[in-house]
């Protein structure tokens, strides 16, 4: 037991130098562990580190890419403000009216026999335009007449015994007072006589406005009635139209009414029509009318070409030449936000948007005033644009270029 006990214990004793060799392998892979490890711990740090540095240089590309991209602007879509006289332009509108209308009315009451005339004829003054049965007039001036020849028999009777009763009186025949009784009875007779005269003109009179005869020279507006028909008097039978002159009524508030005087020239622009007509200004209401601020003025155009109608609608433009110069801008170059005018600028290669006071307005020359809050020589955008923005970068170029230009373009696309 002793002895393989011994062979069994004393071996790893026997054998020192094969235990000292198998120590140093020992030492050398526990060295060649060690080492593989902080390889293994170097290569995870470097992976760990490595996409920390690409998340960095991709942050710092993504914030590259999202600066602002500055807004191309080319020269043509850039003004500046101009000083120019800006001309007031007063403007009012209305119908057109003839003021030489005539209304023709039944001056009696009768059948209406015929109309000569229809709507849009052409007549003159004085010519006959139909024919109303007159049948009571007519009767009543024979009546008249017969009164007149009696009134004249009575007269003369009157004034032979007037002449008789003289005589008569000169031979003392007859008293004084006999002789006033018969001048009286002459006096009478001669009073009879102009009463009946008087209202034999007037039945004549009647006949003669019963006729239906154009007072003025024009055209047929309209007809009121149809032959046949039984008319009163002061019905209205016919309108006629003279179109030689027209007038334009309008209004104009309180504050530039001052501005008008009567025979100013004025350009009338009437529907339908091309070029404006020339007119003047031809009176101004003395007073506004009642529950506004508005007052009337009146202006007459020649149409003796018949050119236009009554009824058409048209707008007058009274043009007050201006004796100063006025910082000026596109119209189209000023916007409007809450009541407010502005418009945007560049400043310092940015935008600036600027509020801006107005005044005048040209739309001849499509131009605005700009009273306050604009330099002379601001460079203002000349157009409306969508989508700016204050303090947005921004630069004048020669030429768009892309993609530059599509970001300017989806950043500010115009209105």
């Amino acid at each position: 037991m002793n002895t393989a006990h011994n062979d069994h214990g004393a071996a790893p004793h026997g054998l020192q130098p094969v235990d000292g060799g198998s120590s140093s392998r020992t030492s050398r892979r526990r060295l060649w562990v060690g080492g593989a490890i902080g390889a293994v711990a170097v290569v995870g740090l470097a992976l760990a580190v490595v996409p920390g540095l690409s998340n960095g240089s991709k942050a710092a590309a993504a914030k590259k890419d999202a600066a602002p991209v500055a807004l191309e602007f080319v020269a043509a879509e850039i003004v500046q403000p101009k000083q120019l006289a800006m001309p007031l332009v007063v403007e009012f509108s209305g119908p057109l009216v003839a003021p030489r209308t005539a209304v023709i009315r039944a001056k009696a009451t009768g059948t209406l026999l015929e109309l000569k005339v229809a709507e849009g004829s052409r007549v003159k003054a004085g010519q006959l335009l139909g024919d109303i049965d007159l049948a009571d007039l007519q009767s009543r001036v024979a009546d008249r007449s017969a009164a007149v020849e009696s009134a004249q028999a009575a007269l003369i009777e009157a004034e032979r015994t007037h002449a008789a009763n003289v005589g008569l009186s000169a031979q003392n025949f007859i008293s004084s007072t006999a002789l006033q009784s018969s001048q009286a009875r002459l006096d009478a007779a001669r009073a009879q006589l102009k009463s009946a005269q008087a209202q034999l003109a007037t039945s004549r009179v009647g006949v003669k406005e019963a006729a239906l005869v154009a007072p003025i020279s024009g055209i047929v507006g309209k007809r009121h009635v149809v032959p046949g028909e039984k008319v009163s008097a002061e019905q209205q039978l016919l309108t006629v139209v003279d179109l030689s002159t027209l007038e334009l009524a309008g209004t104009v508030g309180t504050h530039e009414v001052s501005l008008l005087k009567p025979g100013q020239p004025v350009q009338v622009q009437v529907e339908g029509q091309g070029k404006p007509v020339p007119g003047r200004i031809d009176r101004i209401a003395p007073a506004a009318e009642a529950g506004t601020r508005a007052i009337g003025v009146v202006v007459v155009m020649d149409n003796r070409q018949e050119l236009f109608r009554a009824g058409q609608y048209a707008q007058a433009h009274v043009v007050l030449p201006d004796d100063t110069t006025r910082l000026t801008l596109p119209i189209s170059a000023v916007g409007q936000a809450s009541g407010q005018d502005f418009v945007w600028t560049l400043e310092k290669d940015a935008l600036v948007r600027r509020i801006v006071i107005t005044g005048r307005k040209d739309a001849a020359s499509d131009r605005i005033e700009v009273s306050k809050g604009l330099a002379a020589d601001a460079q203002v955008l000349g157009a409306r644009f969508d989508n700016l923005r204050e303090g947005q970068p921004a630069k004048i170029v020669t030429q768009r270029t892309a993609p530059k230009a599509a970001s300017a373009a989806a950043s500010a696309v115009r209105s």
